[in-house]
């Protein structure tokens, strides 16, 4: 953090709480600039710039409310946080939806109020477009686009993507699904000296045993029954860039002594072909399994885990950096306000509460999809109490497959194989639905394997 991006204002009549907060705020980092006049802090806002005006509801000079209406009335770029006392939180909630970022009442936990702090930095430098997360642009330099969020967490992840992207060495990056491993993938990529060539990523779940071989290696016309053409493949493609293979973990074991000498070699060759293909791919994997407990059962091969784990990523689960929640649903609100056609659309200070206090076993994922939801549902300026429970009878009305008879009395009943058919597609859009289409966790659910629930979606024609 520099400059205004680093700055808080704050405003308080009683000079030992500006005292109180000057302390608090500058052990987390923050300059603080306390004043007990209104026309005095705006007039610093004004002057120097400041990302958060945290601000007593109720003084002589001017409300808080008052504040607020001036801040915006003379176009000042701040988020405002409000301090209230338990009896004006009416007044405070006023100014949430007048613009106002959010409401603290007094006395207030620290760690709430951190909490607060922090999440409205981030907002302010996110709408600025400072570096507040990693990615390059096409001219070198740093620019915000991916890994958003403000906890101590996040910043190690950051910290070892800028001292990884140089170098050439595999990176395995593991963590929960939905935590986020393509994003690291993508930025240490894209701070790499590889950033303007191709950057593949393939699914090693999603494709089917009897074809992963061929979208690696690629094939030669004839190689294989319906190989009409030559096809180059994905390591190929990925020649001079960088190739990502999530889900590692589920690489067929008669794959990977293969992949292991395409890695030690620098060399490919397509099936059916004899002559093999020179490639300079930088290797980037990642998995949420425990590879090292999978070497140990004889389910993945030990040379090629050390050849991929030269370098490590592990990424926290969301419940681990719950600072980072209230950014995240900020982020994913503007995105999907603006797509539905709602850009006033903001969050009732309840719901962010709320947000903050689920353990969001899909991680960022599944806090992203229920974002979507509450903007879809919401009908007012607000996302309220009112939208939650919404969302709480839309998901009750998720009915199991086992709740109705699968055939009516009076139909004429289907042969076995279209009646399994019918059962397995419905069981599956089912768990699906329970698990909010993350994957990982619907067939964890149905108790079957990544890779055979990702095969049986596409025997029946099913998609997320």
């Amino acid at each position: 953090m520099s400059g205004a991006g680093k700055r808080v204002v704050v405003l308080d009549d009683e000079p030992n709480m500006g005292k109180v907060l000057t302390k608090l705020l500058a052990l987390e980092g923050f300059e603080v600039l306390a004043f007990t006049s209104a026309s005095e802090a705006l007039a610093a806002l004004q002057a120097q710039g400041a990302c958060l005006l945290l601000s007593d509801l109720r003084m002589p000079e001017m409300t808080g409310e008052e504040v607020l209406e001036e801040v915006r009335r003379r176009g000042i770029e701040t988020e405002v946080i409000l301090m209230t006392a338990y009896g004006t939180v009416d007044s405070a909630m006023r100014c949430v939806k007048a613009g106002a970022r959010d409401y603290v009442t007094k006395p207030f936990d620290t760690k709430s109020l951190l909490g607060a702090v922090r999440a409205a930095a981030e907002a302010w430098r996110l709408r600025q477009g400072g570096p507040a997360m990693v990615r390059k642009s096409s001219s070198g330099s740093l620019r915000r686009d991916l890994l958003i969020g403000a906890s101590p967490e996040l910043e190690a992840i950051r910290s070892l993507i800028v001292r990884f992207a140089p170098v050439d060495s595999p990176v395995l990056i593991s963590g929960e699904s939905g935590t986020g491993k393509e994003l690291v993938a993508r930025s240490i990529h894209e701070l790499s000296p590889r950033a303007a060539k191709a950057f593949v990523a393939i699914n090693c779940a999603s494709i089917p045993e009897n074809l992963i071989e061929s979208e690696l290696f690629g094939h030669e016309r004839g190689a294989f029954t319906g190989a009409q053409e030559a096809r180059i493949g994905l390591m190929e493609a990925a020649h001079g860039g960088t190739m990502f293979l999530d889900e590692i973990g589920e690489l067929p074991l008669a794959l990977q002594a293969r992949f292991l000498r395409a890695l030690q070699e620098r060399e490919i060759t397509r099936v059916g072909a004899n002559k093999p293909i020179a490639i300079d791919v930088r290797v980037l994997s990642a998995t949420n399994r425990r590879l090292a407990e999978s070497v140990n059962k004889g389910e993945f091969r030990e040379d090629l885990y050390y050849r991929l784990n030269v370098l490590s990523v592990k990424l926290p689960p969301l419940r681990a950096r719950q600072g980072d929640v209230v950014v995240l649903a900020e982020f994913f609100l503007r995105e999907f306000a603006g797509k539905a056609g709602k850009p006033s659309l903001a969050y009732a200070p309840e719901v962010l509460t709320w947000l903050q206090a689920q353990p969001w076993p899909g991680n960022i994922r599944e806090l992203r999809n229920t974002v979507e939801r509450l903007v879809v549902l919401s009908d007012r300026p607000i996302i309220d109490q009112r939208t939650l429970e919404a969302q709480a009878l839309l998901d009750s009305q998720r009915i199991p497959v086992f709740a109705q008879t699968p055939f009516p009395a009076g139909e004429d009943l289907p042969e076995f194989r279209e009646a399994r058919d019918r059962f397995e597609a419905e069981y599956i859009r089912s768990v699906l639905a329970a698990a909010d289409g993350n994957v990982t966790e619907a067939a964890r659910k149905a108790g079957m394997s990544r890779r055979n629930f990702y095969e049986k979606m596409e025997k029946l024609g099913i998609e997320t």
